[in-house]
């Protein structure tokens, strides 16, 4: 899979579908509601993330799918809820793999549909390059571009939780292979999680065959169902 800028049409103008996979980036119902009970709440983060304010500790997230950076701006916004009432230095780690950058440009207007984190949004993009690592103090984002399954094995970090976001597994089947789930756990801190959308078979039992113990917990919108994981 080579390293190049996303492709993308637009729903209704305001939803990314992308043209390389034919699947949009966020929800048509709710993206943020989405991302918010998937990712922040499979993986438990409002707790975990009081848990860190109060120990003035940091936290890694890892992602498969950088898309809009909406996830991260969720996360972010959370984050920095959390860490109100504490007076700490303590830093969100998040690093995202991701094949398809899209421009910054195409952020910017998808963003615009969630006006709750335009705040994060503007601080985010006006610093964001497009890749690599962007400092922001209390959040550092680092994403990696090109496949995953060549980036990944190579990192060298070990996140808290995992955002396993790549696009639908019927469309994406290569972000949600066994030897790829592997490398997410090898990469998982211990006690850590991974949250996904999808409840498809063979990505429980990729995640189980991993080491994680995995759980169906009910989907979002008209998802029956979805996956949460904690390593072993």
């Amino acid at each position: 899979m080579a390293d190049q800028q996303a492709r993308l049409s637009w729903r209704d103008g305001s939803i990314p579908v992308s043209d390389q996979f034919d699947d949009p980036y966020f929800s048509i119902h709710d993206g943020l509601a989405e991302t918010e009970h998937v990712f922040l709440g499979g993986n438990d983060l409002s707790n975990r993330f009081t848990a860190a304010a109060e120990a003035g500790a940091d936290f890694h997230i890892a992602e498969l799918g950088f898309g809009t950076g909406l996830n991260l701006l969720a996360a972010w916004r959370a984050w920095e809820t959390a860490q109100a009432e504490h007076d700490t230095a303590a830093v969100l780690h998040f690093t995202s793999f991701e094949a398809f950058p899209m421009a910054t440009d195409d952020m910017a207007r998808a963003l615009q549909a969630f006006p709750e984190v335009a705040p994060w949004a503007e601080r985010f993009l006006a610093v964001w390059g497009g890749a690599g690592v962007c400092d922001l103090g209390n959040l550092r984002v680092t994403v990696l571009t090109g496949d995953a399954r060549v980036s990944l094995p190579e990192w060298t970090g070990k996140a808290d939780a995992w955002f396993l976001d790549g696009f639908s597994p019927a469309k994406n089947p290569e972000l949600w292979q066994d030897d790829l789930l592997e490398e997410v756990a090898r990469h998982t801190a211990a006690g850590g999680t991974a949250a996904t959308y999808t409840a498809a078979g063979f990505v429980r039992r990729g995640l189980e065959a991993a080491g994680f113990d995995v759980t169906r917990k009910p989907g979002f919108g008209r998802k029956r169902h979805m996956t949460k994981a904690i390593l072993r």
